[in-house]
């Protein structure tokens, strides 16, 4: 029963998290979840509460959720995983790592101090992001910020960054929670974890979007950065 409490607790927070700034959930969630369980039952328990967090903001956002968007991020981060996946296997992960949290932190900071103008990108733009997206998921399980960086210069508004990154983490983390499920990782013990925890995680996502509503446009973005900053720092201390 402690145990259970305690992942409720933590699905609580990172869903507030991801309901308010529509990602973050598995990197708050999966370094607490660790610590009480095993990684094998904490992965596909987060896979499983970020694939429900990111079903309810679709399903909020779903006026906002634009296929043409979506699509291609996805379409591209389906080859990107194989490429991440064989990269890994012949490169010193460690220092890429390093690299990449620095670039990431840097490029946060510099948007935090600059604000630089949005800019009209191509769309060929939004495979290249899905594509590195997948790449750093596959390597180094942080695939979030290059589409995180391609949404917030796109100059679209809170709401379509949002549900962009909800229907591209959706379509991904579906696709995960079935590779787990086929290859066993979702065990009785995953499940009864994630039922317990749904209230949590419907409480805190809740919670999140409330929040949410009451951020002005640039707050948003700043959030964005901030928790871009902190992968980067994830990355580098993570390595």
């Amino acid at each position: 029963m402690a145990t259970s409490l305690l992942i409720g607790i933590i699905f609580l927070s990172a869903s507030f998290v991801q309901g308010l700034t529509g990602f973050g959930f598995a990197l708050v969630a999966l370094p607490f979840l660790t610590i009480i369980i095993d990684i094998k039952t904490a992965i596909p328990l987060c896979i499983l509460g970020g694939t429900l967090v990111t079903s309810i903001l679709a399903f909020q956002l779903k006026r906002n959720c634009d296929i043409k968007k979506i699509a291609p991020l996805f379409l591209g981060s389906i080859p990107g995983v194989i490429f991440g996946a064989t990269l890994l296997k012949t490169i010193d992960s460690g220092s890429i790592r390093i690299f990449l949290g620095l670039l990431l932190i840097t490029y946060s900071i510099y948007c935090l101090k600059a604000s630089p103008a949005p800019r009209n990108l191509h769309n060929r733009w939004s495979w290249f992001a899905g594509f590195f997206s997948g790449s750093l998921g596959a390597a180094f399980s942080v695939g979030g910020p290059p589409t995180l960086i391609y949404t917030t210069v796109t100059g679209w508004d809170k709401d379509e960054i949002k549900a962009t990154l909800t229907g591209f983490f959706l379509a991904s983390a579906v696709l995960i929670a079935i590779t787990h499920a086929l290859s066993g990782l979702t065990t009785s013990r995953v499940i009864n974890h994630f039922l317990w925890s749904i209230p949590f995680i419907i409480t805190g996502t809740g919670i999140g979007v409330w929040f949410y509503k009451l951020l002005p446009e640039g707050r948003y973005l700043k959030l964005i950065y901030w928790g871009l900053t902190i992968m980067g720092m994830v990355m580098i201390l993570g390595k």
